[in-house]
């Protein structure tokens, strides 16, 4: 990805905003997924990654601006953070390897693959062991699609080859996994769904994650709110936990989920 010809582009065209726009829209469903990663024994992704654009003004007075991708993403409901993995073009101040949290309002895009048969691998530069095994599909790339659909066929084959990910068709962004063939995992995702069981078991052994409070105020109910998560939701309002708790932001769990647009979860807080 480093060396991918396609990492910059022009903020001045509107189809291109309007990209941008989509991405920190539905940014909710890259870090659902990313956050379910991040509890598996067994990685499932082979990439998760976010864009943003970054800036410098030259002694010249002339403002650089360059669109460049992060990995190792967390999110707070608020404001996005990795570390850069491009090496600058033209900037100067910053390299790959630099950490950065960017609001989520500034992000450019997002994307996260997954190969349709689980065989996973790790790393930009191992995505395939052999060239029959099948290529992993990708998700989200806003603004990846809108070039894409610039593109002839023959510049769209180049660059897919370019990347190894199956992008399927500019016009139809898919932003969960299988979401054509169970559009329920729009509403939740499936882990959510078959684990439920085993979160509340995970309760009752551990009931002090009920009222655990991390440094910035978070609980366990406001980080699996801002992941979407209706069952691990519904299990912690019925175990007693406190949903009036606010960060240090002052934000409880239900502002979150108004405010990233989870409407499966804002009736589950009134109920209770």
């Amino acid at each position: 990805m480093e060396n991918n010809s396609f990492i910059f582009t022009d903020g001045r065209d509107p189809k291109m905003i309007d990209a941008y726009k989509k991405a920190q829209e539905t940014f909710k469903y890259f870090w659902r997924e990313v956050s379910w990663e991040y509890r598996r024994i067994i990685p499932g992704l082979n990439l998760a990654c976010v864009k943003t654009s970054f800036s410098e003004t030259s002694p010249d007075g002339e403002v650089i601006i360059e669109h460049m991708w992060m990995n190792d993403i967390n999110f707070d409901g608020d404001t996005v953070s990795g570390y850069l993995i491009n090496e600058p073009n033209n900037l100067t101040s910053i390299q790959s390897g630099d950490y950065f949290e960017i609001p989520l309002n500034q992000i450019s895009d997002w994307l996260f693959a997954i190969t349709p048969t689980q065989k996973k691998s790790k790393g930009f530069s191992k995505l395939f062991s052999s060239s029959s095994e099948p290529i992993p599909k990708a998700y989200g790339g806003f603004t990846i699609q809108k070039m894409r659909a610039d593109m002839s066929d023959a510049e769209r084959r180049e660059h897919d080859e370019a990347w190894q990910l199956d992008f399927g068709n500019y016009n139809e962004v898919e932003v969960v996994n299988e979401q054509k063939e169970k559009p329920e995992n729009l509403i939740e995702h499936p882990m959510s769904r078959n684990m439920k069981e085993d979160f509340v078991k995970f309760l009752e052994e551990y009931p002090n994650e009920l009222t655990n409070i991390d440094e910035k105020g978070f609980t366990l109910l406001h980080r699996e709110t801002i992941a979407g998560n209706l069952s691990s939701v519904e299990v912690l309002l019925e175990a007693g936990a406190d949903k009036n708790l606010k960060t240090d932001k002052g934000k409880s769990a239900l502002d979150y989920a108004k405010q990233l647009s989870w409407e499966h979860l804002i009736p589950v807080f009134e109920k209770n």
